[in-house]
């Protein structure tokens, strides 16, 4: 295993240099101008030990093109009969939170540590990170939370306490997303729950040149809500969603 120790300055090597596991770099931190850095050089941290982040670029890439998003029929059935409200940005730390405590199946622990939490709370906050909730009632029942910089999202992680409830966040962020022009998500690794949603993976040469693309052009301002509100949200792409604040 071959990487690139980060020191405090601003820079990451070439995602060429990553290895076959797709590790890159170790090192630096998780401040937003790092991260931001990151996202738009096609990196992501997945991991960290000690407080010290693992920065990954894999080869190839997942992604979902936003009009390639496969909704089976009985998952059209759930969303028609409305079993989860889906909103926007309403909960983006209780999402976090249970990004990192649902067990996985195959996974021992998290890589959401603390020091992660509070810089996706960090970028939350500068409007960089956005989640979509699931909710059954007053509960939060399932969700998903990325990174969005101009025409790109890089999604991170997302949970379900119910069956479905991710799947329903995942169709209503893209549907959501689609309606601003971004035609692709990030989906960093390939696993069956994307896989049969549409996702794909691409080499990581084209994603690089799908990524300029989407830094190419600054998304509509009335994309993301305001610090502090939300957006009910329909996966139906034809719906219009209505902001309203937060309580």
């Amino acid at each position: 295993m071959s990487f690139v120790p980060l020191g405090k300055s601003l820079n990451f090597p070439p995602v060429s240099h990553a290895d076959e596991e797709g590790l890159l770099a170790v090192g630096g931190d998780l401040s937003i101008n790092r991260l931001v850095l990151a996202y738009s050089s096609g990196i992501f941290p997945w991991f960290s030990v000690e407080n010290i982040p693992f920065w990954f670029a894999p080869d190839p890439r997942a992604v979902l093109f936003t009009d390639e998003l496969h909704v089976s029929r009985s998952m059209s059935r759930v969303l028609r009969q409305a079993k989860f409200r889906l909103t926007l940005d309403a909960d983006f730390e209780g999402v976090l939170h249970h990004c990192s405590s649902v067990p996985r199946p195959g996974q021992e622990g998290t890589w959401i540590t603390q020091d992660f939490k509070d810089a996706y709370i960090n970028l939350h906050r500068m409007g960089l990170a956005h989640s979509v909730e699931a909710w059954q009632g007053d509960q939060l029942v399932g969700g998903i939370y990325g990174v969005a910089i101009k025409r790109m999202f890089c999604g991170e992680s997302m949970f379900s306490l119910v069956p479905n409830a991710s799947k329903a966040a995942f169709i209503a962020l893209v549907s959501y997303i689609r309606k601003y022009d971004f035609h692709l998500l990030d989906c960093q690794i390939m696993n069956p729950h994307l896989e049969s949603l549409g996702a794909r993976d691409i080499p990581r040469s084209r994603f690089m040149v799908e990524l300029q693309q989407g830094l190419g052009a600054f998304a509509d301002p009335n994309c993301w809500p305001g610090w502090g509100q939300t957006r009910e949200l329909s996966p139906d792409p034809k719906s219009r969603d209505q902001s309203i604040p937060l309580n």
